[in-house]
């Protein structure tokens, strides 16, 4: 009897000692996008806040302890189509800036005594790349082992992030103006994230995204009906987008990817002939005005073109100083006149 309960205990100790003896990182993490959330808040008229998610979404932590999450962008879900739009083109500008990006360096000393505390909070510093801008942060985190493959990681509180550090505050007012409402210049962002241990030479997950459930964030794909597309022109319009070379008709090639966008929801809206308006603002005479407006029409309309939307599914014109949106009294004023718009005519 006494033999046989060493041998059993010999056994049992060989089984378990990998574990006691694996770093916290053997083998890896990859992120679990079912399992997990990323959310923001944003307040709106000083205090209604209203909470939006991300539905897609990737990650995982080397076997250094170097983490990374890349989060689709585009998979912003407020739960209501064109609102979506809206967060996409107007706020997060995904045609340029299609994925933010968070990355850290876990010193494995820092949970070291995670098996023995089961849960421990520590302050993390990451780097949080969005809308062009890289900036370091320090966030609390608690992390929670769950099992010896399992590990979930969460923001203590919400991490407030400035929407001026990210150049975000041009997209805010473009809402605002779009929404007719007033916006606090700030996002609440909370993660809870679920970490699963890598098989033993398993296949990393590639750079990019995952779905994380609510696939109705993500752009539909296929046909759009003709309200869908009506709206998606009314957003697009509203974004100030399209932009010249001073005083020209010029594109300038910030806009291409904007305009590459534009081109996939005309596709996606078979059989309707969609107007490209030039408007200008009132500075010089109004007929060279006109002329410009006509010019930035039609050289809006010829790039679309070229990426192959026939002829006969586009009107250029040109309204010159006509119909400005606001008055022509400030350099703020002007800019936002100056503008190309979007409509269905059929």
């Amino acid at each position: 009897m006494l033999r046989i309960t060493l041998s059993f205990l010999t056994v049992f100790f060989l089984l378990i000692r990998p574990a006691l003896a694996a770093g916290p990182f053997e083998h890896g993490w990859q992120l679990n996008p079912e399992s997990s959330a990323i959310r923001f808040i944003s307040i709106k008229k000083g205090s209604i806040a209203e909470s939006s998610r991300f539905a897609a979404f990737s990650g995982s932590i080397s076997e250094q302890g170097d983490a990374k999450i890349h989060i689709a962008l585009d998979s912003v879900d407020t739960s209501i189509d064109l609102r979506n739009v809206r967060m996409r083109f107007l706020f997060f500008e995904t045609f340029t800036y299609p994925e933010a990006e968070i990355t850290a360096r876990i010193d494995p000393a820092m949970i070291s005594d995670l098996a023995a505390l089961q849960r421990k909070q520590i302050d993390l510093p990451v780097t949080l790349s969005l809308h062009g801008v890289t900036a370091d942060l320090t966030v609390p985190v608690a992390v929670t082992l769950l099992g010896n493959d399992r590990v979930a990681v969460a923001t203590v509180q919400p991490v407030i992030l400035k929407l001026e550090a990210f150049n975000l505050n041009p997209g805010r007012e473009k809402l605002e103006e779009a929404a007719g409402v007033t916006i606090t210049p700030v996002g609440l962002v909370s993660m809870d994230l679920m970490f699963d241990r890598s098989a033993p030479g398993g296949a990393s997950v590639p750079a990019g995204t995952a779905t994380a459930g609510a696939s109705t964030a993500l752009e539909s794909s296929g046909d759009f009906s003709r309200e869908a597309c009506a709206g998606r022109f009314e957003i697009l319009s509203q974004g100030r987008s399209v932009n010249f070379a001073p005083s020209t008709a010029r594109l300038d090639a910030s806009s291409r990817d904007f305009l590459e966008s534009l081109s996939d929801i005309i596709r996606r809206c078979p059989g309707m002939v969609v107007e490209v308006g030039g408007h200008t603002d009132s500075q010089g005479k109004a007929a060279w005005n006109m002329k410009l407006s006509e010019k930035r029409a039609a050289a809006v309309n010829g790039y679309l073109q070229k990426t192959g939307i026939p002829d006969d599914r586009l009107v250029a014109v040109g309204y010159g100083e006509t119909t400005p949106l606001v008055p022509n009294s400030t350099v703020q004023n002007r800019a936002k006149n100056r503008r190309i718009e979007f409509k269905i005519l059929n």
